[in-house]
């Protein structure tokens, strides 16, 4: 009965049944509940936290936990305070914050001045690597931000890294590729919520429990500019053109739409961003080349053993897998081959592996630790060796990498 109202039950061509759920009503009902969001903060001195899929928050003594929704506009002031001075009463305002949490909260604050963020003005198109998958792309014009897992500034790390001290005070887009914890952390992207123009997604099939609609989510935390993007829709802003690329595999072989590779195209430089994509059909993206052409610099993930698909998508199914299909049907990129087989294809003068997970801030959200016996890693050097004997640029990147490009030299 409680469903009655927010499903159609459904057939499929092949005669098997299925359903979809109206999301938009469900966001408008009693089951969107913004009491069980809060937000914690707290001091931190180091990158180091409990694995947050199986960690209870509770209340600690350094910690202020607030219970208020992730769209509250508090949040946003809060978050320009980074760069933009305020009376510090205007802020303490806006929180429900007790007696006890007040002393805790205002030292959160300092009255010395952060450093303006230096916006790059050159003619040259310059990357910076933030860890993980998170790419920063700027030019005079305009900045697009990829995938955003960010780590902090302000302590000592054993890592060189880029911080969220290090993004525009603007950011003119940010895109999503799919819908998993270590490419949307609201952590992140709830601070960055004021800078961001424009937040591109994916297109959802719509309807479905694996696959729910990234629009009507980052609509209900509040962001408001959110765009969706099918295979091979563009954007363009000034002489940059922005492509939603189809990604194929890595969610365990489910019908799950809401995943886009990207390209980008800034006059005679272009760009490819893979993210997790698993090259299933190499002639999908033979076709692609035709369209869009040679690429200059391509960014590979290859994280190509992954989890089994229990770990993430275990929950929504009906039945228990055998052991056998939860193995193979796992969370995994591309291996040498196949990550050899899109270089070949696109003819790039620099491939970047990334979106390993091996950065010590990404731990509390993917738990990978890799050794030199890891295969996911004797796959990338195995690609690095090949990509160089081409006479390519490759490199697998950690902690921080800034690259800048001026356009491509040959066909």
């Amino acid at each position: 009965d409680l469903l009655k109202g927010y499903v159609e039950l459904t057939y499929d061509t092949n005669n098997n049944i299925g359903y979809r759920f109206f999301e938009e009503l469900l966001y408008a009902s009693p089951f969107y509940d913004e009491k069980h969001q809060s937000l914690a903060l707290w001091l931190t001195h180091n990158d180091e936290r409990p694995f947050v899929l199986s960690t209870p928050r509770l209340d600690e003594p350094e910690v202020v936990h607030l219970k208020i929704p992730f769209r509250s506009k508090a949040i946003d002031l809060l978050s320009r305070m980074k760069r933009e001075a305020k009376p510090y009463e205007e802020i303490e305002a806006q929180f429900p914050l007790t007696e006890e949490q007040k002393p805790l909260f205002r030292s959160f604050f300092t009255e010395e001045a952060p450093a303006p963020y230096p916006k790059y003005t050159g003619d040259k198109i310059r990357m910076r690597y933030f860890g993980h998958a998170c790419i920063l792309l700027e030019t005079k014009d305009i900045s697009i931000l990829v995938d955003p897992l960010i780590s902090y500034y302000g302590y000592t790390s054993t890592v060189e890294h880029f911080s969220d001290y290090d993004l525009p005070e603007t950011i003119d887009y940010v895109f999503i590729t799919h819908n998993h914890q270590d490419h949307i952390l609201f952590e992140t992207l709830l601070p960055l919520r004021h800078k961001i123009k424009n937040l591109v997604v994916p297109r959802s099939g719509g309807g479905a429990l694996q696959d729910p609609k990234l629009k009507l989510l980052f609509k209900a935390l509040g962001f408001h500019q959110v765009l969706e993007m099918d295979e091979m829709e563009t954007i363009q802003k000034h002489d940059c053109i922005m492509t939603g690329i189809p990604f194929t595999g890595e969610h365990s072989d489910l019908d799950i739409k809401a995943k886009l590779c990207y390209h980008v195209e800034i006059g005679n430089f272009s760009l490819l961003l893979v993210a997790d994509s698993r090259i299933l059909e190499a002639r999908l993206y033979e076709h692609i080349r035709k369209i869009r052409g040679s690429v200059d610099v391509i960014f590979l993930g290859m994280e190509c053993d992954g989890a089994p698909l229990s770990w993430l998508y275990g929950p929504l199914l009906p039945e228990e897998l055998s052991k056998e299909n939860d193995q193979s049907r796992r969370l995994s990129g591309s291996d040498c081959e196949k990550g050899m087989s899109l270089v070949n294809i696109f003819n790039p003068l620099e491939v970047y592996v990334y979106a390993m997970g091996q950065e010590p801030w990404c731990e509390f959200i993917s738990s990978i630790k890799y050794t030199a016996a890891s295969n996911p890693i004797i796959q990338s050097n195995k690609l690095i060796e090949e990509c160089k004997a081409k006479g390519i640029v490759a490199e697998r990147l950690f902690g921080e990498k800034e690259i800048l490009y001026t356009k491509r030299i040959n066909s």
